[in-house]
């Protein structure tokens, strides 16, 4: 059976990690996305079918992934999902918390590589068809 993410303390870290970005707020109507969910479910995409994700440079020539998505407004919105190029304090702790979900997946019996891939599939608002995100009912 392939791990899922029944575990709460490996659902709490995707929530952690993701948190950082959000509220996200857009600036032509006001509307007020609060969290990574929300933002994916609540905006459509841009284009025709396109992914809404682009590759670009950080101001220090880092590569980052951009995803652009469209309001309910029509105004198109943008995010970063940079974790591993954020060097503040907030970014070091999320990277360290992301290296634990990887680790905790890999004693579960997935590849490394597949579980940092999955995870990813998870923060970018995509299904993944390893892993399964049910929060415990609160």
């Amino acid at each position: 059976m392939p791990p899922s993410l029944t575990d709460e303390s490996l659902y709490a870290g995707l929530r952690e990690i993701a948190a950082g970005a959000f509220p996200k707020q857009c600036r032509m109507c006001g509307r007020r996305y609060e969290t990574v969910q929300d933002y994916i479910t609540q905006t459509q995409r841009v284009g025709d079918g396109r992914s809404g994700l682009k590759q670009s440079r950080d101001d220090d020539g880092n590569v980052i992934v951009d995803l652009f998505r469209n309001c309910v407004c029509g105004s198109t919105l943008m995010d970063s999902f940079n974790d591993r190029r954020d060097n503040t304090e907030a970014g070091r702790k999320r990277r360290a918390r992301f290296g634990e979900l990887v680790e905790g997946l890999v004693t579960k019996g997935l590849e490394r590589d597949v579980a940092r891939s999955e995870l990813l599939k998870i923060l970018h608002g995509e299904k993944s068809l390893l892993l399964r995100a049910r929060p415990r009912d609160a």
